[in-house]
């Protein structure tokens, strides 16, 4: 990991992006900067780095000197008059505090897991800066987790401390008792609640004198529970490196040997613009987008809490904030063309990127008919980070995910591993030997058998089948497995199909994927029914199979069709 010899090859000429001033822009960062070397093979990735002191205190001391725009670092509305926004300076000051009530109040050591249920509200990310500061672990989840899914995650984690909201305190109640890890419960809410410590009231009253924890680079940072075919979630983990040091790496050119170099990195921020993510504040999409890359840029991250996605809410706010960069997930895109888009006028959007699943090109046309924009597409994995891209700049294939990412050899490659040439279908695979890529994440914890069933040959392979055409380009074409992704969530069908067997109705079920125009692909679940209710009404025991499962499991992956 602390090798990299492939970026010294990108090196061998002069730094050729003094000559090209298109993208000088993004490379006056003062922070990225100062890994320059780094990124050249000049020295070695360094052994200790902690992006709450490495990097968002480094922003804090370029604003205090007066060397950053004015915006802010980050800015979130209410959508109900509410509006908090904070410099560098303010977010460390603030975050300090929050780690204070983890170590002081609750007790937490370096490497303890935290996990966080909570929705797009200011604290989601005061906790998140908190536990790198501490070397605390956080493990992000979606508010649409059960108590069920709750339990699991407790248990498989062995986590010493939850926080939450009011929504899914009583989820965390009703299964607290059978999990003999957690220690403490942290609500967020303006009232208070039996046997929970009240969050805001905590770090309010905190010192904010706090000394960042000494991380090595390896050292974990975030835990993401992923879906698979079979069996229960995994417990993805991501370090310090992978998450917060691979975006300072992230500095690549194609096509060296001509003038101008393009520039490659799929955010392309600066300390000037406004980035706002809408994916889910469970997903690794928002941890990428609006944590760590968007703030190695400086950059201010905007965030709408929004209760429901709604178009109208969405587009107003486009048209009201100086947005510059847009990233969901096509689901949305999907839904704000069935709008007469000619009708807004976006304030400052410049940067459209969709992720999660393919996106139809006929989406993609509609929304650059109307707006003037195109959708630049990424692809990735909990696993992975965003692996391909279509970079700004580059030439828009529709249905294309783009190229490689810097750091990242992605290949197409057949059972055996061997690399596949252009045109010809198989396992889409990112190398992983003899150098492990920075942007890998670092196991399945407690799985080995499963980390080691992802590596084939030389290669981590994703699960995803595809092909590159001649100009290296990548086109998906689906799962190799069984997995549905919907709205960009993961669904995996044992998970469905185990909570339809505790029905009493059900004596057989089997789900698979369905398609879908707006969500990409719903869930669609057979059921055979066990005899006691062979002559029940089907339309009403559908209906109930399905508020079933969304009881039984989080409720984005109940059955749409049954």
């Amino acid at each position: 990991i602390f090798k990299l010899p492939i970026l010294k090859s990108l090196w061998t000429q002069k730094p050729l992006y003094r000559t090209f001033h298109g993208h000088s822009k993004l490379l006056a960062s003062d922070v990225y900067s100062q890994y320059q070397a780094v990124r050249r093979g000049e020295q070695e990735i360094p052994k200790y780095f902690n992006f709450a002191s490495d990097v968002l205190d480094k922003w804090t001391e370029i604003e205090k000197a007066g060397k950053r725009p004015s915006n802010s670092a980050f800015w979130w509305i209410s959508g109900k008059g509410e509006e908090v926004k904070w410099s560098f300076e303010e977010l460390g000051f603030l975050s300090r505090k929050v780690a204070n009530v983890l170590t002081k109040v609750c007790g937490l050591q370096k490497g303890d897991r935290i996990i966080v249920v909570l929705p797009r509200i200011p604290e989601w990310w005061l906790v998140n800066v908190a536990c790198m500061r501490a070397g605390i672990v956080l493990i992000p989840g979606t508010t649409q987790l059960s108590a069920k899914d709750i339990l699991y995650r407790l248990q498989a984690s062995k986590a010493k401390c939850i926080i939450t909201d009011d929504t899914v305190a009583p989820a965390v109640d009703s299964v607290a008792s059978e999990s003999q890890f957690l220690k403490n419960k942290l609500i967020v809410s303006k009232g208070s609640r039996e046997g929970w410590l009240n969050f805001s009231e905590l770090y309010k009253n905190q010192s904010a004198d706090h000394s960042c924890a000494k991380t090595r680079i390896e050292d974990s940072v975030n835990i993401f529970f992923t879906s698979g075919t079979t069996g229960s979630p995994k417990m993805t983990e991501h370090s310090q490196g992978s998450l917060g040091f691979r975006p300072l790496l992230s500095e690549s050119y194609h096509n060296l040997f001509f003038f101008p170099p393009v520039f490659r990195y799929w955010l392309d921020l600066t300390p000037s613009d406004v980035i706002w993510n809408i994916a889910d504040t469970g997903w690794i999409l928002t941890s990428l987008t609006s944590v760590f890359d968007a703030w190695v840029f400086g950059s201010c991250i905007f965030v709408h809490q929004l209760p429901q996605i709604e178009s109208a809410t969405i587009l107003n706010t486009l048209c009201r904030f100086p947005i510059d960069t847009l990233v969901g997930v096509p689901t949305l895109y999907r839904m704000l063309v069935q709008n007469d888009l000619s009708s807004y006028k976006f304030m400052n959007l410049k940067h459209c990127m969709s992720g999660g699943e393919p996106l139809n090109p006929e989406v993609m046309e509609k929304w650059k008919s109307q707006t003037g924009l195109d959708i630049h597409e990424v692809y990735g994995q909990t696993e992975t980070g965003i692996i391909c891209s279509v970079f700004k700049g580059m030439k828009i294939k529709p249905g294309s995910m783009g190229k490689a990412a810097p750091l990242f050899d992605v290949q197409v490659v057949d059972k055996n591993a061997n690399i596949l040439p252009p045109g010809q279908q198989g396992e889409i695979a990112v190398r992983s030997k003899p150098i492990r890529p920075l942007g890998l994440f670092s196991e399945y914890i407690d799985n080995p058998k499963k980390t080691a069933e992802s590596e084939r040959g030389d290669f981590y392979v994703t699960g995803d089948r595809g092909t590159m055409d001649e100009d290296g380009y990548f086109w998906f074409i689906g799962r190799d497995d069984d997995i549905i992704i919907s709205s960009g969530y993961r669904i995996g069908p044992f998970e469905v199909e185990s909570a339809l067997m505790e029905h009493p109705a059900v004596a057989e079920a089997a789900v698979v994927s369905s398609p879908d125009p707006l969500r990409g692909e719903v869930v669609k679940a057979f059921v055979v029914l066990s005899a006691a209710f062979s002559s029940s009404d089907r339309e009403h025991l559908a209906c109930e199979l399905q508020e079933h499962v969304k009881k039984t499991t989080a409720p984005y992956k109940y059955p749409r069709k049954v």
